[in-house]
């Protein structure tokens, strides 16, 4: 019998894969748990167009997160700090610091998720910082630390 998965299922597929299985196991363990429908050509429709949908809307984030990355790119984001002699700061700047700034700068909410640092910033200087963006957009931006 073909069914179609609603949910992935260990060492038989992912979710909206049609795959072949005996009739006892979708009829007994898979449709009562809710984990798979029979293949009928209206179920397979409708999967089509949640595909399609699903590409719609994949590509209609990624042309956002282009043009949010070509926003960011017309910037230097400058943040102050205290620092002492040398260029140490007192504490550090994190992801979420960063990602305050950007919001502030480019009026856009700004996720600190999407900024990737190894390490906290721990002194003064220009910095090439890597945001990923959703739908595999990633670059970099210019992060510029002053004394305050």
């Amino acid at each position: 019998m073909k069914v179609v998965l609603l949910q992935d299922v260990p060492k038989l597929g992912r979710k909206g894969q049609v795959v072949n299985v005996s009739d006892g196991y979708a009829r007994n363990f898979l449709m009562p748990k809710g984990l798979a429908k029979e293949a009928t050509p209206e179920v397979l429709k409708e999967l089509e167009r949640q595909k399609q949908e699903e590409q719609r809307k994949f590509e209609e984030q990624k042309k956002e997160s282009e043009a949010l990355l070509s926003e960011l790119h017309k910037h230097v984001f400058k943040i102050k700090a205290k620092a002492g002699e040398g260029g140490k700061l007192f504490g550090s700047l994190t992801n979420a610091n960063i990602a305050e700034e950007i919001t502030k700068v480019i009026g856009k909410e700004f996720d600190r998720k999407w900024v990737v640092l190894d390490s906290p910033i721990k002194s003064l200087g220009l910095y090439d910082i890597t945001v990923k963006l959703p739908a595999g957009v990633s670059g970099k931006v210019k992060v510029e630390v002053e004394k305050e």
